[in-house]
């Protein structure tokens, strides 16, 4: 049911798995827990850093989509300010080139 919200008090993507990019092109997928003045708070989550020679973030996307979070963070703030994009993971799609 849209606009439920699990957690009376919390936001409605409490609990819910994001895709979090960033302006330094670090993608997370994690739980949405909350949003503060500091960052963004995500728990187990999974981190991914464009490699020469490594998966892509559209691979590591529809692997995670595919087999799960491989969590390597318990809980991960990521700071207020580096937030670029902020998508449901079965919401997810590569953006269009432009």
């Amino acid at each position: 049911m849209s606009g439920h919200v699990f957690h009376p008090g919390h936001s409605e993507l409490h609990g819910i798995t994001v895709v979090v990019e960033t302006a330094d092109q670090v993608t997370y997928v994690g739980r949405y827990h909350e949003e503060t003045t500091e960052g963004l708070l995500l728990h187990d989550v999974a981190e991914h850093r464009e490699a020469p020679g490594g998966p892509s973030r559209s691979d590591f996307v529809r692997q995670t989509v595919k087999f799960g979070v491989r969590s390597v963070h318990r809980h991960l703030v990521i700071p207020a300010g580096t937030l670029r994009r902020l998508t449901r993971l079965v919401e997810w799609q590569e953006p269009a080139a432009g």
